[in-house]
C-alpha cells in the first residue's frame, strides 16, 4: 500500500500558523506593543514544528484538556493518538493573563509569533513522570529538566510573522509540505522514514538498502537536528557524513535527506510512536524503530529506562492507527569470511565481528584509532576521528556536592594543583566565589539555590565543550538541578564527586559559624538544619572525609581520571 492510500488522521491537511504576507507588516507593528516572554531552544523547536504541520492535528501549545489527556491516555481531547505532551510553560509572575495577546520571541529576543492567550494553567511534572517517561529518577534527563520548568502553561492560536531562521544546510529543511510535494513528484509510492541522531555506520547502512528493497520504496533520512541527547556527536558533523554516504554509497534517486529541528524528550516507547506520528506527516508510511529508540541511557541504579524492544512493540500496536508500518532495526554483525552483514540471530556460528556503541569511543575514537572499514565507511572515520580527540584531550567535569564545610573546595584545590603537574589546566567554580559574581544577589530560597547550580552547570557546560576541565565545588543540595547539569553537560564527561562528611565535622570545621548561628535560629533555609541536602544515587565517587586527608581523597580522583584516561598514566 503506498503512501498516499493509506487513511489517516496525520498529514491530511497541513495547517500552517504563519501570518499571511499581505498582514504581515500591521501584525508585526501590532505585536511590538504586546507583553512578551523569551521561548527557551526546547520552546522554539516545539513552535516551529507546530507552525509547519509537523504535529498535526496539534496547531497549538496544548491546553489542560488536552494536556492531562495525552498524559494519561496517549490521546488528544478529540481521540486523535498523540502520545507526547507539547505545552508553553512559564514562570509564575509572567506578565500574562487570559484573554490579552502576547508576543513570542526567541532566545535572542528577536520577535517570532504572537498568541490570543485563551487558558492558563498550572502543571505539575510529577503528574507525567510515570506515565510518559516511565521513570521519576532525576538521572532522566527530561525528569531532571522538567524541575526547572515554570509550573504554570499557556494556550491559545499562534499567528507565526515569517519563516524560522536557520543560516546552515537550508537546501535541507523541508517542511512537510515541501517534503511531501517533493516525493510526490518522484512518483514514490512507499517512503521509509530513518530517525537518526548518529552517524550511519555499515550496519544501518546495510539495513536501510535492505528496507527500502523489501517495500520497493525510498529512504527519507531524517536526522534530529534540534535538541538530542549531550554528548552526541554535533548535527553539523552528522549531516556532513550523511551527504557523503548518501551520494557515494546510495544508488541515485533512492533517498532523500532532510531535517528535523525536533527536541527530543528521550521518553523510550512513546517517543517512538511519536516520531512515527510525525513522519507521516512528512509523508512517510514506513518508520525504522531500532532497539533502545530514544533511550537516554542508564538510570541512578545502572539500569536501563527502557527494555530493549518496548518502542518496536509500541509502534507496532498503533501501526495501523497512524498509517506508518514498524520497520524493526535487528542487530547485524558482519561476517568476515562472506563480506556481509547478517541478522544477529541468524548466525549460528562464532565467526562474525561487532563493536559495541562503548567500544566505539572507549576502544577506538578515546585513542584516537580509525574505526575499522567493516563497520564504517572511511569517509565517516575521518569525520568522527576529527570530532572526537582522544580521551586525554577531552573536556570533563568534576562536580564536588557535599554538606557545607563537608571539604569540597579544599579537595578541589589539591585536586587542581595535582591536574597543573600533569598538564591539565582547570578552571575551578567555587560556590562561595561564584556567589559573589556570576550569581550575586541570589538568595538562598530553593528557587534562587536552583538558578546558582544552573548557572555554574551552564558556565561548566560551555567549558567542557570546548573540550576545557572544570571544577565545581558547590553544596549543591538537591538532586534534579545536579542531574540536569549533567544532562548538558554529558554522561561520559559529567563526574559527580559526593564529599560525605558527618555534620558533626562539618560544624567543627566551620569557621565562620554558620552552623551555630541556623541552630540558634539566626540563619533560615541553612542545608543540614533546617533545608534538606539531597545525597546523590550512584555517584562516580563516594569520598569520606573522616579518615581521609584531603591529599588522599584528590589522590583518589586522579585515579578514577586515570583509569578514565582523562589524563596519561
Amino acid at each position: 500500500m503506498s503512501a498516499d492510500q493509506i487513511i489517516s488522521p496525520y498529514g491530511g491537511s497541513l495547517r500552517n500558523l504563519f501570518a499571511p504576507q499581505q498582514e504581515k507588516a500591521d501584525l508585526l507593528k501590532q505585536a511590538n506593543e504586546f507583553p512578551y516572554i523569551q521561548l527557551s531552544a526546547r520552546s522554539m523547536c516545539d513552535l516551529e514544528l507546530l507552525a509547519t504541520g509537523a504535529f498535526s492535528p496539534l496547531d497549538r501549545f496544548m491546553g489542560r484538556e488536552e494536556y492531562n489527556s495525552v498524559v494519561h491516555d496517549l490521546r488528544l481531547a478529540d481521540g486523535t493518538l498523540f502520545p507526547i505532551p507539547v505545552f508553553l510553560p512559564i514562570e509564575k509572575g509572567s506578565p500574562v493573563k487570559e484573554g490579552m495577546r502576547l508576543s513570542l520571541r526567541n532566545t535572542r529576543n528577536n520577535l517570532i509569533a504572537s498568541m490570543l492567550i485563551e487558558e492558563i494553567f498550572e502543571w505539575n511534572p510529577t503528574d507525567q513522570f510515570e506515565p510518559v517517561y516511565g521513570t521519576s529518577d532525576v538521572r532522566h534527563p527530561l525528569v531532571a529538566e522538567m524541575n526547572s520548568w515554570g509550573k504554570y502553561a499557556i494556550s491559545g492560536p499562534i499567528t507565526v510573522f515569517g519563516e524560522f531562521q536557520h543560516f546552515d544546510f537550508t537546501e535541507l529543511r523541508l517542511s512537510p509540505e515541501q517534503l511531501r510535494r517533493e516525493l510526490q513528484s518522484r512518483r514514490c509510492g512507499n517512503v521509509v522514514a530513518f530517525q537518526t541522531r548518529n552517524p550511519l555506520h555499515r550496519a544501518h547502512e546495510e539495513l536501510t538498502k535492505r528496507a527500502i528493497r523489501d517495500v520497493d520504496g525510498i529512504l527519507l533520512l531524517h536526522p534530529v537536528v534540534g535538541l538530542t541527547k549531550p554528548g552526541d556527536v554535533d548535527y553539523f558533523t552528522r549531516v556532513r557524513s550523511y551527504k557523503v554516504l548518501l551520494e557515494e554509497y546510495y544508488p541515485a534517486g533512492s533517498s532523500i535527506l532532510s531535517l528535523i529541528p525536533l527536541a527530543m524528550r528521550m521518553a523510550g516507547p512513546r517517543e517512538a510512536l511519536w516520531h512515527a506520528i510525525i513522519r507521516r506527516n512528512y509523508g512517510a508510511n514506513h518508520f525504522i524503530v531500532g532497539r533502545d529508540h530514544a533511550s537516554p541511557g542508564l538510570d541512578s541504579n545502572g539500569k536501563p529506562f527502557y527494555g530493549p524492544y518496548d518502542a518496536q512493540e509500541l509502534v507496532s500496536k498503533y501501526s495501523s492507527e497512524i498509517g506508518v508500518r514498524l520497520i524493526p532495526f535487528r542487530e547485524l554483525v558482519y561476517l568476515p569470511d562472506k563480506n556481509q552483514f547478517e541478522e544477529r540471530d541468524k548466525v549460528a556460528d562464532k565467526k562474525f565481528l561487532s563493536l559495541s556503541g562503548s567500544q566505539v569511543r572507549n576502544d577506538y575514537l578515546s585513542k584516537g584509532r580509525l574505526l575499522p572499514d567493516w563497520f564504517t565507511r572511511p569517509e565517516i572515520a575521518e569525520v568522527l576521528a576529527q570530532t572526537f580527540p582522544p580521551k586525554n584531550q577531552q573536556g570533563f567535569c568534576i562536580w564536588f556536592t557535599g554538606l557545607p564545610c563537608s571539604g569540597k573546595s579544599t579537595i578541589a584545590d589539591i585536586l587542581n594543583v595535582l591536574l597543573l603537574e600533569r598538564g591539565r589546566i582547570s578552571t575551578v567554580l567555587d560556590g562561595d566565589v561564584v556567589r559573589t559574581h556570576l550569581s550575586k544577589g541570589l538568595g538562598f530560597t530553593k528557587e534562587d539555590r536552583n538558578t546558582n547550580i544552573l548557572r555554574i552547570g551552564f558556565v561548566a557546560s560551555e567549558i567542557v565543550k570546548h573540550n576545557g576541565t572544570v571544577l565545581c565545588a558547590a553544596v549543591s543540595p538537591y538532586r534534579a538541578p545536579r542531574n540536569e547539569v549533567r544532562s548538558w553537560i554529558g554522561e561520559d564527561r559529567f563526574i559527580e564527586v559526593f564529599v560525605d562528611t558527618p555534620i558533626e565535622i562539618c560544624e567543627q570545621r566551620d569557621a565562620k559559624g554558620m552552623y551555630a548561628k541556623a541552630r540558634q535560629g539566626a540563619i533560615q533555609g541553612f542545608t543540614g538544619i533546617d533545608d534538606p541536602y539531597e545525597p546523590p544515587i550512584g555517584p562516580e565517587l563516594h569520598l569520606r572525609t573522616q579518615h581521609c586527608t584531603p591529599l588522599e581523597n584528590a589522590n583518589e580522583i586522579m585515579r578514577y581520571l586515570e583509569a578514565a584516561e582523562f589524563i596519561r598514566l
